[in-house]
């Protein structure tokens, strides 16, 4: 690095007496007129080397010049120093990107260091609907830019298969089931609704016949408490069935919308190296030892017969309870369990992918593993809010238990994975997003994920057309420079230059939104330049330069999309 080099001129002169390196930065200036980089690396170090900082600058400036990589300087404001790179430094990119193919914005800056990225987690009681679906591309697009710059990624499903929710879905489907014989039963205001629900009970008649029958009688009858008699519906169930039958019934349900999640997630273009269990932490001890470590590092008591975390000592609003009254252990015992055992798993960095209405879960999570004395900054929490369906001008409704709601399959089935896949990544995670059906299948310039692929597939007719000419060059010692001199074609060069920057600093800091910003910058780049400049034209050499531009344009649009799970088509 130039900079690196004139810092150390500084030191050998002894104009510099400090041996550190400032932390500076170097960034893309915001106006093309400001030059390819700015960086602040003069105001840093005035004040060590005893200089105002516009007079160090313009001494940074002068020996940056020196350097075969810059083509011109100038120092602007209080002391930023913003270059211009030599034009060979700017089109070596293209024979860089040329050269790396598939692996080109690939790096090894993660080290090799252990990550998991849990994400979906959605509780095993219904169909995955479209708010999952947004979590899913989030996390899985997450995962592909961190294994892209060197991290050793697992990705994890955590299944909620244990509590409350479960039982009420064994309750929903075992009334169903006794619904299919004409069986009049009364069915709680908030059990599950859905269709989805009607054909599991069905499956389980098939495989079960009429053994499960008993007990339809003993049905409480509707109160003016929901929950209460939602409670009162389940303990009757299960002292009619049986516990084993009860559970067996839970099982059935819980596999079948498994099978169905991981089906439907697959085809989505996600897949999990693990399914965790949460009904195993209390199988195996993990909950138990959690709540033991915590009580011997003094961070638990007893008030009114429960046992509370004292969270309030790290930051938390309240403490928290861990173990009722009645013995039973909360579901946050069971999520310090599970994050504790995240750590003893190995990973350096933790991510998880969760709803916005998870944001409370934070700090608490956060004080059992300072409690602990585990290191909460491994663990990154990205929040990602609600996503809701626009159809025809108007929002969908959504609830699970009445089973008012668009599955993810279904949305996929009408604008495709590409689209769907596009839509959920290109705004920040913690922006509300209304998905529009309508733009989304839209085969024009305004929906984003065709503009990208369009851009591909442009390329690609462009190489048909081209035939030979495409890898014929005009001299052994033609540089893409001599050639390459209209302006917009230094822009398309630059662009492509930041793609490796990018995908580390998405991954670094679990942003996947600024890929498909990328996208569309680089789309938006090459369309005007198409649109602007004939790339077959008869000058032998400025038509083998054009063709090896546009073709690095290619190679990024599919590195990028192939990041994203997403196709990069040949033709449209």
């Amino acid at each position: 690095m130039a900079i690196d080099g004139v810092i150390e001129g500084l030191r050998q002169t002894g104009t510099l007496v400090d041996s550190l390196t400032p932390d500076y930065q170097i960034e893309t200036p915001k106006l093309e007129q400001h030059g390819d980089f700015s960086t602040n690396v003069a105001m840093l170090l005035a004040k060590t080397c005893r200089q105002p900082p516009r007079e160090l600058a313009q001494r940074i400036a002068a020996e940056l010049e020196a350097s075969p990589l810059v083509g011109r300087c100038e120092v602007a404001g209080p002391g930023f120093i913003n270059f211009v790179l030599a034009e060979d430094v700017v089109f070596d990119v293209v024979e860089q990107i040329r050269s790396a193919g598939a692996a080109y914005g690939r790096s090894d800056s993660g080290g090799g260091r252990k990550v998991q990225v849990e994400f979906v987690s959605a509780n095993p009681t219904g169909p995955l609907h479209i708010g999952h679906g947004r979590g899913a591309a989030i996390g899985s697009v997450l995962a592909n830019l961190l294994a892209a710059s060197g991290y050793d990624v697992e990705r994890e499903y955590y299944v909620n298969d244990a509590g409350r929710q479960m039982d009420i879905l064994a309750l929903s489907v075992w009334l169903r089931y006794l619904q299919t014989f004409g069986r009049e039963v009364p069915f709680p205001a908030q059990a599950y609704r859905g269709a989805y629900v009607e054909d599991i009970a069905r499956a389980l008649r098939e495989r079960d016949g009429e053994a499960l029958q008993r007990g339809a009688e003993d049905q409480p009858s509707a109160s003016a408490d929901d929950e209460r008699h939602l409670d009162d519906a389940i303990a009757a169930a299960r002292a009619a069935l049986g516990n084993e039958a009860f559970d067996a019934v839970r099982d059935f349900a819980k596999d079948t919308i498994l099978a169905e999640i991981e089906t439907d997630l697959r085809d989505f273009g996600v897949e999990f190296d693990c399914w965790y269990s949460e009904a195993s932490l209390a199988r195996n001890g993990a909950i138990d030892a959690a709540i033991a470590a915590l009580t011997q590092a003094g961070y638990l008591y007893e008030a009114g017969g429960a046992r509370w975390f004292r969270s309030t000592d790290f930051g938390d609003e309240k403490d928290r309870v861990v173990v009722r009254e009645n013995g039973i252990k909360t579901y946050f015992a069971a999520d310090i369990a599970y994050h504790r055992e995240k750590f003893l798993r190995g990973f350096a960095r933790v991510v998880n992918i969760w709803g916005a209405d998870h944001h409370g879960y934070i700090p608490r999570v956060r004080a059992a593993l300072t409690a602990l004395a585990l290191d909460p900054a491994r663990l990154d929490v990205v929040l990602v809010q609600f996503a809701s369906l626009v159809r025809g001008g108007e929002k969908v409704a959504m609830s699970t238990r009445a089973g008012e709601f668009v599955t993810l399959k279904q949305l996929v089935g009408e604008v495709g994975v590409d689209a769907a896949r596009y839509f959920y990544v290109m705004r920040r995670a913690d922006q509300h997003l209304e998905f529009d059906l309508d733009l989304a299948t839209a085969q024009s310039n305004d929906n984003p994920v065709y503009y990208v692929q369009y851009a591909h597939a442009r390329v690609c007719s462009v190489f048909r057309q081209a035939g030979a000419r495409a890898q014929r060059a005009p001299a052994a010692t033609a540089r893409l420079a001599q050639y390459l001199t209209a302006a917009p074609e230094r822009r398309l060069a630059v662009v492509l230059s930041r793609f490796a920057e990018v995908v580390a600093g998405a991954a670094s800091a679990a942003e996947p939104h600024q890929l498909t910003n990328y996208l569309r910058d680089l789309a938006t780049e090459f369309h005007a330049y198409y649109n602007g400049h004939k790339v077959l034209v008869e000058d032998a050499g400025i038509c083998w330069a054009r063709l090896r531009l546009i073709d690095a344009v290619r190679q990024v649009i599919a590195n990028a999309l192939a990041l994203l799970a997403i196709r990069a088509p040949s033709e449209m």
